[in-house]
């Protein structure tokens, strides 16, 4: 349903800023209240490039700072985090012995798990309290979010 504030692009992006960011919160408090202790000491953007070594597998601290959209610097200090914890792994590049390779221990694959079922439960039950329309509004606006996220 429109609202008035929700009619201008900028009334729109003001509502999603908001009910984006409330979401975000809301999923980063289960995540901490339900997980395990190194859960709530990692930042989401540790967390996110966790995420992203688990989903896309090995990559460079370069490419893992464009993919998640932060600086190589701010890229390394997340690294450093991650590997004080045990949850990523250095190896040589395979062709470039300047560059290394980041991976995603047993440790780090099953902390993303773990965040992502207690995350993921607890949304399924707040769809679950939407109907049906409600629902089929999200499915065919999730692909449109993405695409915002990724921009």
């Amino acid at each position: 349903m429109t609202t008035p504030e929700t009619r201008s692009d900028a009334g729109l992006a003001s509502a999603l800023r908001i009910s984006v960011t409330r979401l975000a919160r809301r999923l980063r408090a289960e995540r901490a209240a339900h997980g395990l202790p190194v859960l709530s000491e990692l930042s989401d953007t540790q967390m996110g490039a966790l995420a992203t070594l688990e989903r896309h597998g090995a990559m460079t601290p370069g490419e893992l700072a464009e993919h998640e959209k932060v600086q190589p610097p701010s890229m390394t200090r997340v690294i450093a985090v991650l590997e004080q914890h045990g949850l990523v792994t250095r190896s040589a590049h395979p062709t470039d012995k300047r560059q290394v390779m980041l991976t995603a221990t047993d440790a780090g694959r099953e902390l993303v798990y773990q965040s992502r079922r207690v995350r993921e439960a607890w949304l399924a039950k707040r769809l679950g309290e939407l109907t049906p329309q409600e629902r089929a509004k999200l499915r065919a606006a999730a692909p449109i979010l993405e695409k915002l996220s990724q921009s």
